[in-house]
């Protein structure tokens, strides 16, 4: 079952935001029933990145990438980032998945690999 990750298009004026925000960036619009959902597409392009290495000691891995990358769209996300050699402006794919997992709870988010 694939999982997706969604934008909010406001209805007065087709403005996308993600992640969801109470009024519209763009006209001002306060109702929260005017944003309909959209799916976030895939790919992207990678605008920069970082390498964790001091992470919680509940994180079963030494080091985690995390990275920014600006969606087909337009829209920018942070996601993780599972790439050998990340270079700045690479494509990229994402994944929605479990990103950190508790004993109870899972936390899904988005995954990045080279397109």
């Amino acid at each position: 079952m694939a999982r997706e990750i969604f934008a909010y298009e406001c209805t007065e004026c087709g403005t996308l935001h993600y992640p969801f925000r109470m009024r519209c960036k763009n006209c001002g619009e306060l109702e929260p029933f005017q944003f309909k959902t959209v799916p976030l597409p895939k790919n992207g392009k990678l605008l920069t990145f970082t390498k964790v290495y001091n992470l919680p000691a509940e994180y079963e891995v030494a080091t985690l990438g995390l990275g920014i990358v600006e969606l087909e769209n337009g829209i920018r996300v942070t996601g993780q980032l599972e790439v050998e050699d990340p270079k700045i402006g690479m494509d990229v794919v994402g994944v929605v998945d479990v990103v950190r997992q508790e004993t109870y709870d899972r936390f899904w988010g988005f995954i990045f690999r080279a397109a």
